[in-house]
């Protein structure tokens, strides 16, 4: 019988290479390895998809550039999940005119969502697609039934009866198919796409005992007939297809083989009855081997931190083996991933007929992009997987292939003039981090423009501080348009908003919007006059603002009594929007347009926080300006009156800044109820990593008043956060045990009834979380009795058994939990996920802190391999940077978070030849900006630094 067995060319030992070079997925934009002079072979490889490719490869190259070949062909970045194998009846030589390597999956990760990119997840939807069709993947009929309807449905879509009893007849999915035909069809669900039913089949097959698991035929010391496997979580073993035992990497102290004997060495255990050293025999001493090194090569990849070094060469007698595992492991993959800066390449799904969501709403529309082409005329297009809107075509993120030839921006390449930046096959691919204006295409060469402009400008610091004053109040305005016009047209106006709501909200933010159109517009006026300072005949009360100021803060004394209104706005919209799922839909559908740059309860909360930034502007003003002089009076006056407008509403302000907080947050988690909860304060969020038997993973955690949250990122539409434990802070304590399980910047919490191990990114991150913890431990203590344990698990969680082991859900808890896609907003560009992906974490301070920081103002961006520099208007707000063409744009064209972002100004070697000058660095992206004074320098610094980069952790002069 043949044997199939695991050929490792990513270890550059299989043909006849002595060295090995490391990491086995190749850097995104580089080219194939180099190989080696001497005679060519051509290689067959299977696919996953059972297609078939021949390689082109020097017989002397290592087996890893095959590998790397393969993956260079496949545009695979987390290609350290894969390997090729191969079957040989006779032995392990591989002969290449009649040998077909298969590109199979080698390392199965616990958790799907750990594959970042969606063609991974595609490779492992096929993988699971073939092991459930040839038997390996042994389940009951009810989860059979689910896998194959989320395969049929990424093949062929939505269910039609006709369709799909044709595709079930003519294709093979199960050994035993036809006896679950009406299962199946009964379990097939609509409205998915086929990277959504992707992550549903992952989500069932992993839960499976038998998911990953290349069964290796043994004895045990009686002679037994067994089965041993390697997973994640340690050497499992098998009796037929039923586990008996499992053997956890922890309690493994030494794996060995001798001849044909595999050797496991446990640690010493005084409650295990057991022998401490298990032996079991297997058919050859090639089959012990080869089982040994998949050990060796699974225990490296799921629980090092790193690649192992290679063992020293012996000088005179070699013990053992120096076999060790090459290439990244699986934190690594997933580091490099989160920070590398490649474009996504759409891939071709062979066996699916479905459209995604972006390419069906694009064929919808396709006329109105590309007038020149009819729409029944193309024949080949892709757009961004994860991007179904059109304003990515509109704005040149995406390059579209229509009858072969490219179109930029509705254009075909290389014709006519080009209105928006785009990409064409021969360019290297743009970061998914950058947009069209963070793009190097589309200069605006006006530098010397601008520079003629700045001279004419008065030199005055108070100049600048009214300028300030004039540019915030523009983005203020716009802000409240989107109350006022947009949302109430869109959503105040629909059968299904209540009347009572309609008036508090029209009767409350209408009459704020005109008294704000009539202080810019006085604003505007003493800002030209001021500017035309320069000529000779202008005179007189010009070069000051606190008149302007002092006169329109005594009229928004007028207004105490809406802005009062404001909190009781946010509150009874919410309480409508639980009693009503239409209105509920309405709201969530206008944060998705484009006017709603920022979720809509922080629109409705903008006139409180604009009055703590004329009290900021007031204070510089009064900080600036000598008692003697003519505007100081006014300014100080102004103050006074708005220091106590701002003391009056400051409780109520506090109190709905928590509750917008935790209304956010709502929409970004799953599986916890009455998060919003009378007397809970939100105080941190961040990304931590969680010990567990899998070992360290990562999670999202969300510390309260009373609670500690952990979860997990979703990988659904909705792209929530699935909650796995809550842990009640009564009775908590906190201890650093970074020597005790010798993990950097690690803590442990210790809970009435439950521990949890966690590390920190780094030693300010784990500082932060320490003194906030405790800071919650004694507000709960304080303010509450004890709580009854709330920790709860979601299916997601696998439970610790008392060996050590991981104890799956069984196959009936599956069945009940078929999961449901909700139709909700895409959510992934949040704050919360910002934190996820840049591995940092956000306190209700620095939500505070952000509040107060905000700007706007023209600014000069440039790029590090650029000469010219383009004007864009850029408003700070939310820990963003918003990028418009002008003030008056209705909306933001781009976006830069820059949570864990640097500011610095540039050195002597980066040759930036301006004034005034300030770069964001982020890892490999680096951006420059150039303001039009010091002071705009100094405030821009300021703002992002206080903002984004230093984190205070005490709840201190917030107001």
């Amino acid at each position: 019988r043949g044997e199939t067995k695991a050929l490792h060319l990513n270890t550059g030992q299989r043909l006849g290479a002595p060295d090995s070079y490391g990491v086995s997925t190749l850097e995104p934009g580089l080219r194939p390895p180099t190989q080696p002079p001497g005679r060519q072979v051509s290689i067959r490889v299977q696919m996953l998809d059972d297609t078939q490719e021949v390689f082109q490869i020097s017989q002397r190259s290592a087996g890893k550039v095959l590998f790397d070949l393969v993956c260079v062909h496949l545009n695979l970045t987390e290609g350290d999940y894969f390997g090729l194998e191969y079957q040989d009846h006779r032995k392990m030589t591989v002969r290449p005119r009649n040998t077909i390597l298969r590109f199979v999956v080698k390392f199965f990760p616990p958790d799907h969502t750990q594959l970042m990119e969606e063609l991974t997840r595609y490779l492992f939807a096929l993988q699971v697609k073939h092991d459930l069709a040839c038997g390996r993947l042994i389940c009951n009929d009810t989860s059979a039934a689910l896998m194959v309807s989320h395969i049929i449905q990424s093949e062929i879509g939505d269910f039609d009866e006709t369709q799909s009893w044709q595709h079930l007849l003519h294709n093979k999915y199960l050994p035993d198919q036809d006896a679950i035909r009406d299962k199946i069809t009964d379990c097939h669900r609509n409205g998915q796409t086929p990277a959504e039913s992707d992550y549903q089949l992952l989500e069932i097959a992993r839960r499976l005992e038998m998911y990953g698991v290349r069964l290796h035929p043994a004895k045990d010391r009686e002679g037994t007939k067994l089965s041993l496997a390697v997973a994640h979580t340690g050497v499992l073993v098998f009796q037929g297809y039923t586990k008996i035992n499992a053997f956890n990497w922890s309690k493994i102290r030494k794996l060995s083989f001798k001849r044909k004997r595999f050797l496991i060495k446990l640690r010493t255990d005084p409650t295990n009855a057991h022998h401490d050293t298990l032996e079991f025999a297997m058919a050859s001493r090639d089959c012990c081997k080869i089982f040994w090194k998949i050990c060796v090569e699974y225990h490296a990849f799921f629980r090092l931190f790193e690649e192992p070094k290679p063992k020293p060469k012996p000088i005179l007698f070699t013990r053992g083996s120096s076999f060790r595992f090459s290439g990244r492991t699986q934190k690594q993959v997933i580091d490099y991933v989160k920070d590398s800066e490649y474009k996504k390449i759409p891939f071709e799904r062979k066996h699916s007929k479905v459209l995604s969501n972006s390419i069906q709403f694009f064929k919808n529309n396709f006329n109105a992009f590309f007038p020149f082409v009819s729409s029944s005329e193309f024949s080949v297009f892709y757009l961004p997987p994860e991007s179904p809107d059109l304003e990515d075509i509109a704005l040149g993120r995406t390059h579209v292939i229509v009858n072969g030839n490219s179109l930029v921006n509705g254009q075909k390449a290389g014709g006519g003039a080009v209105l928006f930046p785009g990409h064409s096959p021969d360019r290297q691919p743009l970061s998914p981090l950058t947009s069209p204006l963070l793009t190097e295409a589309g200069y605006v060469r006006n530098e010397d423009e601008e520079e003629a402009r700045r001279k004419k400008f008065p030199t005055d610091k108070a100049y600048f501080i009214a300028k300030e004053l004039l540019t915030t109040e523009r983005t203020y305005l716009n802000d409240l348009q989107v109350i006022t016009e947009a949302f109430q047209t869109t959503v105040v106006n629909d059968e299904a908003f209540p009347d009572p709501l309609k008036k508090l909200i029209s009767s409350n933010y209408d009459p704020v919007y005109k008294f704000h159109q009539e202080f810019l517009k006085e604003t505007e006026q003493r800002l030209a006059q001021w500017e035309g300072r320069s000529n000779a005949h202008i005179k007189g009360d010009y070069q000051r603002i606190g008149d302007v100021l002092l006169k329109n803060i005594h009229g928004l004394r007028q207004l105490t009594v809406h802005l009062q209104k404001h909190s009781e706005c946010l509150v009874e919209l919410e309480r409508a929007c639980r009693s009503s799922r239409r209105l509920e839909c309405l709201c969530r559908d206008f944060e998705l347009q484009r006017v709603c740059y920022l979720p809509l309860n922080i629109f409705l909360l903008r006139p409180l926080h604009r009055l703590l930034h004329y009290k900021l502007i007031l204070e510089r003003l009064c900080k600036h300006y000598p008692p003697t002089h003519d505007d100081f009076r006014d300014c100080r006056a102004a103050l006074a009156d708005i220091s106590e407008i701002v003391l009056q509403l400051q409780g109520a302000m506090m109190k709905m800044d928590n509750f917008q907080k935790l209304l956010e947050l709502r929409k970004d988690l799953s599986g916890i109820e009455n998060l919003v909860s009378p007397g809970r304060e939100f105080i941190r969020l961040g990304c931590l990593s969680k010990l567990s038997g899998k070992g360290l993973q990562q999670r999202m955690f969300f510390l309260f008043s009373d609670i500690l949250v952990y979860t997990s990122r979703g990988m659904t539409p909705s792209n929530q956060f699935k909650v796995h434990g809550q842990l009640p802070l009564y009775g908590m304590t906190i201890r650093e045990s970074e020597e005790e399980w010798g993990v950097p910047h690690s803590f442990t919490l210790f809970g009435q009834r439950h521990s949890v191990v966690v590390a920190a990114s780094c030693a300010a991150e784990m500082e932060r979380w320490v003194e906030d913890i405790r800071m919650a431990i004694d507000l709960a203590e304080q303010s509450s009795c004890p709580i009854t344990d709330t920790l709860s698990s979601s299916p997601l969680d696998n439970k610790l058994t008392e060996d050590g082991g991981v104890e799956h859900e069984s196959e009936e808890e599956l069945a009940g939990s078929r999961s449901s896609l909700e139709r909700q907003g895409h959510r992934g560009n949040t704050t919360v996920h910002v934190c996820w992906h840049r591995n940092t974490s956000v306190s209700m301070v620095d939500f505070s802190v952000a509040v107060e920081n905000q700007l706007s103002g023209n600014l000069l961006r440039k790029f590090k391999n650029s000469n010219g520099w383009q004007k864009l208007w850029v408003v700070f707000t939310n820990f963003s940077l918003f990028f418009y063409k002008s003030h008056q744009d209705d909306y933001p064209l781009a976006s830069l978070p820059l949570l864990g972002y640097s500011v610095t100004v540039p050195s002597e070697s980066e040759n930036i030849h301006k004034d005034y000058v300030f770069k964001l660095h982020f890892k490999s992206h680096c951006y420059y900006f150039r303001s039009e004074s010091e002071y705009t320098f100094e405030r821009w610094m300021e703002v992002i630094r206080s903002t984004t980069c230093s984190l205070p952790s005490s709840k201190k002069d917030l107001y």
